[in-house]
């Protein structure tokens, strides 16, 4: 996989935990290093782990599907992406439930789970594409964790405005990028 489609994987993927980490700069009167540090600690590392993990999950079962593998990736994509859409686009807005001020264990892990299960979905399409994991993890925690860092102070200048449309964004591209990933398998 060459770099720019993971650094674009990468971005999407960072599009939750940088919604959340908006939220949580929403809640904070002045822009505090130590939460920025914390969801960009936090949802990195999720954002990192949860591919592994599929990976794994993937390379243990991809034997049965091989053929099919591509298929398997746009789909997932596909689906990620769609929901991330839809998720923005719908009228219910979760911004700051209650839990936005916090940055404990029991909120935090439970918001780098929630942010990062689609990245476990990918992982599974990257032993599809026989990806090297380890340097892909690294760029989606690196990226997710400086979008997670920046979203805490524009969340904190410029409160939500910006959420929906960077979780849009990150839609389309898992989309775009799945219809690469079959493009390249049924053509080349």
């Amino acid at each position: 996989m060459d770099i720019i489609t993971l650094l674009g994987i990468s971005v999407a993927l960072s599009m939750d935990a940088f919604s959340a980490s908006i939220c949580k700069g929403l809640a904070t009167k002045q822009f505090s290093l130590k939460t920025a540090l914390l969801c960009g600690l936090w949802f990195g590392g999720f954002q990192a782990l949860m591919p592994v993990i599929g990976y794994y999950l993937g390379v243990q079962f991809g034997y049965f599907i091989t053929n099919i593998d591509h298929w398997v990736a746009f789909g997932l994509l596909l689906i990620i992406g769609v929901n991330m859409i839809r998720e923005a686009l719908s009228e219910n807005d979760e911004e700051c439930d209650g839990t936005c001020d916090s940055t404990g264990f029991k909120t935090m892990i439970v918001l780098a789970i929630a942010t990062s299960i689609d990245a476990l979905a990918v992982g599974v399409s990257f032993a599809f594409l026989q990806v090297n994991i380890w340097k892909s993890v690294l760029v989606i925690g690196i990226v997710t964790f400086l979008f997670s860092f920046v979203g805490v102070k524009i969340g904190n200048i410029f409160g939500s405005r910006y959420s929906k449309i960077a979780e849009i964004t990150g839609g389309t591209i898992l989309i775009v990028l799945g219809v690469k990933i079959l493009i390249e398998h049924l053509i080349l």
